[in-house]
Parts: structure tokens; sequence; C-alpha cells
């Protein structure tokens, strides 16, 4: 699934993410992001579309609950369905 930075899983959904970004994934640096409309700490910008993850390029990152999200299609290239709809919304 191709991720169009619309925000939305990082605002609304539930996920374990990393606390501290230097220390890694360790059992004392996971903490529950609650979601329900308050945006991840990790959540840069401020526009759908333009919406970025300041620990998407650490090492560790493929490890994390937001890199395994994804929707029913296999295929990597398809466009997020959900991003889709809240950009296209938002014009």
């Amino acid at each position: 699934m191709k991720c169009l930075r619309c925000g939305y899983c990082c605002i609304r959904y539930a996920v374990i993410i990393v606390d501290d970004p230097s220390k890694g994934i360790e059992p004392d640096n996971l903490i529950v992001h609650e979601g329900k409309g308050i945006p991840c700490k990790h959540l840069k910008g401020n526009k759908p579309g333009e919406y970025s993850c300041a620990i998407h390029n650490r090492p560790y990152y493929n490890e994390t609950p937001c890199f395994q999200h994804g929707q029913i299609e296999r295929n990597i290239d398809a466009p997020c369905r959900m991003g889709k709809y809240v950009i296209e919304k938002g014009k």
C-alpha cells in the first residue's frame, strides 16, 4: 500500500509506538498512542497529503506496527483508500 500522507492513521488509530526515538524498540520504550483525534507525537506537518513521520527513516521502523499497517490488497503500489478519501474530502 502506498501511503498518501493524509495523517488519518497517525491521528485516529490506537497503536503501540516508540516513546524515545533514540532508544529504538525496547520493552520499556514502547507506549500506546491512543489516537482518538490526537496526533502521534512523531507526526510532522499540518496538512493532509503533506504529513510525515519523524521516525520513518530510523533503522528499526520496519519493526513497528506503523510499518506493518496496510489494506487488504497485497500490491505495494496500490494507493491507500483511506488516504485518497481524506485528501479528496479536504478539497
